[in-house]
């Protein structure tokens, strides 16, 4: 009787376990590609070549490239639009995946996140050099008129005070952003340190606008995939989540910065800049 309840046992974990691959199996088959798009404008981590690319350069391609050879399933990293719209894309599922994004409440409402986290990003306050004002804590902003890019996040506590306490005007492009504040505009920008350099370097306006000590925040990248995207099932997702680990442990990751800066500054020293 025990021998024979032992053999029964094995057999369900047999069927089971066959079963599970099954599964995973049907969930592999029904993602034959991935579309992926994030914030073109945030060198060194994205950027395009020209205003007219559709194709991202930078760290996050790096690590989605690398992704993608170890998933074995292509993906597809594209601009669809300032950063509002690659997230509305995200958000309705025309866009499986976000190479890039802080975690908030909203986001996590239309987007999974997978850790663990690509990479970390520090968010400033920028202001004119010659119209500097006193800054060591977010209450320092009170009062005052900043401006950052449309549906841009700067962690969760950040946000959440920034909504009732600050006067943040939202604009499309980072640009634009800069701009209005070496116009002065408006008192201060809210931007992520290293993209608005870059940016700054690119418009003539490094003379004119700095980032100020403290951080406002220092946030994780995540990799994120729609809720609504067809290859949002288990074994995909599964497939994800154990190749970003390992990029992580081999220090994939940590190579990929360092490439990905000095692909950027290489394409700085060739004297680009923007209209």
């Amino acid at each position: 009787m025990r021998l024979h309840t032992h053999m029964v046992c094995c057999l369900l974990a047999v069927t089971f376990f066959n079963t599970d691959i099954a599964f995973a199996q049907d969930d592999l088959s029904s993602c034959a590609s991935l579309t992926a798009s994030g914030n073109s404008e945030y060198p060194p981590f994205l950027w395009r070549e020209t205003s007219a690319s559709t194709e991202l350069h930078g760290v996050n391609r790096l690590i989605i490239d690398e992704l993608s050879r170890r998933i074995d399933i292509p993906i597809r990293l594209i601009h669809v639009g300032p950063w509002s719209r690659a997230q509305g894309e995200v958000k309705n599922g025309r866009v499986d995946l976000m190479a890039g994004a802080f975690y908030t409440n909203e986001r996590a409402d239309y987007m999974d996140y997978f850790t663990p986290v690509m990479l970390h990003t520090a968010s400033v306050v920028w202001q004119r050099k010659d119209k500097p004002f006193s800054f060591s804590r977010k209450e320092d902003l009170v009062g005052k008129w900043g401006v950052t890019v449309i549906n841009n996040s700067f962690g969760q506590e950040f946000d959440q005070y920034a909504q009732h306490n600050l006067n943040i005007l939202a604009v499309a492009s980072l640009s634009q952003a800069l701009r209005m504040l070496a116009a002065d505009r408006v008192d201060y920008v809210l931007y992520e340190k290293n993209p608005a350099h870059a940016y700054a370097t690119m418009l003539g306006l490094s003379d004119a606008i700095i980032p100020v000590l403290p951080y406002i925040s220092s946030e994780g990248l995540y990799l994120t995939m729609s809720k609504k995207s067809p290859c949002n099932v288990n074994g995909v997702k599964r497939k994800i989540a154990i190749a970003l680990q390992e990029m992580k442990q081999e220090g994939f990751t940590e190579q990929a910065v360092l490439d990905g800066v000095q692909e950027w500054e290489a394409r700085s020293r060739a004297g680009i800049t923007l209209k």
